[in-house]
């Protein structure tokens, strides 16, 4: 397995620039995935690293070693595309070992690792069968056995779920992750679903128009997202914002609406009163109770089963509640909610997280 070193790599068609200085160090062994919304950068970063892209400035390591002039097929990774690009005149077998047969390696040792990625993957009775036989899930596992028999130094995933079900995605996810568990193999992974980031990774890279906004293990991001397009992206239902004031006052820090409700926050040191900020909390972090402070209205109420979207807004400012309490079914006008003051997230004009007191650590 390898370590995977982007050093200021910035990507142009023609005078269009789609990458910004990118750096990131890839641990080997390490699962990664580039996440964030259509044409923030994440597949052409990840078709950089595979080599079928060019580089426009910086460079890539793989294990210490330049690549920026080595073709595909001499940087020694293996690719999951999105599309399963399998040969349909092919059996699932020979499918998986069509690049070992082109290294004219042993029919024996051929036999042999194909059934070994076979039975990992749960194909081991398919190995006959051509791909118009499969379904989708099954190609997706097909090309992955493919990958796999190469024994790269690293796995590059482009979406490779995005063409499956939403049930058999969830299962495709867990065979990942337990795959990657036996392999070990160095992993980058590309995903517009911050669900997948967040159960798969070992660090999310959060992307935005060609910028990383931020690296950090999936709670961090959840947790202390470093700005307003992380804090949104991260997690679903996503992050409420209400925009409003930071004033202090006797030693207390509240945010003011525009209506004048006040909601007390932690006390930014690093930051003056009386400025604009924007007020963050996640719907599951917002309390319905009888005697909270704030009364908002309700707009819409979504079921989901599991638990509870409900649509409110204070004084024109919009927010979602998450909650598992089936009794809020039967709310027509109003509610009242607290928003726990150890929930809340501030951010000042520009989007960026302003940070706790270091005491708050």
């Amino acid at each position: 397995m390898a370590s995977i070193d982007v050093r200021a790599v910035t990507k142009s068609y023609g005078h269009f620039p789609v990458l910004h200085g990118v750096d990131l160090t890839i641990q080997d062994g390490e699962f990664i995935v580039l996440v964030g919304p259509s044409g923030c950068g994440k597949s052409t970063l990840l078709r950089m690293i595979a080599g079928l892209e060019q580089i426009t400035s910086g460079e890539v390591a793989i294990e210490g070693r330049r690549v920026n002039d080595l073709p595909p097929k001499d940087r020694d990774i293996a690719m999951v595309f999105q599309s399963y690009a399998l040969y349909p005149h092919m059996s699932v077998a020979d499918n998986m070992s069509y690049s070992l047969r082109l290294r004219k390696t042993a029919k024996e040792r051929i036999t042999e690792i194909v059934a070994g990625a076979s039975s990992k993957l749960g194909l081991n009775t398919l190995l006959e069968r051509r791909p118009k036989a499969l379904s989708g899930g099954q190609r997706q596992r097909v090309a992955m056995g493919r990958a796999i028999v190469r024994q790269p130094k690293a796995f590059l995933f482009d979406e490779p779920l995005s063409n499956l079900d939403a049930r058999l995605r969830e299962q495709m996810r867990a065979e990942i992750k337990k795959l990657h568990k036996e392999l070990g193999a160095t992993s980058i992974y590309v995903t517009h679903d911050q669900i997948e980031a967040m159960t798969l990774a070992d660090r999310i890279v959060a992307m935005h128009g060609g910028v990383v906004q931020q690296v950090g293990a999936p709670l961090e991001l959840y947790d202390r997202p470093a700005n307003l397009f992380v804090a949104g992206f991260i997690g679903s239902p996503g992050m409420n914002f209400l925009e409003g004031h930071y004033v202090t006052k006797d030693g207390h820090a509240a945010i003011r609406f525009a209506d004048g409700t006040e909601v007390a926050v932690e006390e930014r040191s690093s930051f003056a009163g009386d400025q604009k900020v924007t007020l963050g909390i996640r719907p599951e972090h917002v309390v319905i109770a009888p005697d909270g402070a704030i009364e908002a209205s309700v707009e819409l109420i979504e079921p989901t089963g599991f638990g509870i979207i409900m649509h409110l807004s204070v004084h024109g400012l919009p927010f979602k509640v998450f909650t598992l309490d089936r009794s809020v079914l039967g709310a027509t006008d109003s509610v009242r909610v607290n928003f726990p003051i150890e929930q809340l997230h501030l951010f000042d004009q520009e989007g960026k997280r302003i940070s706790e007191r270091s005491s708050s650590h």
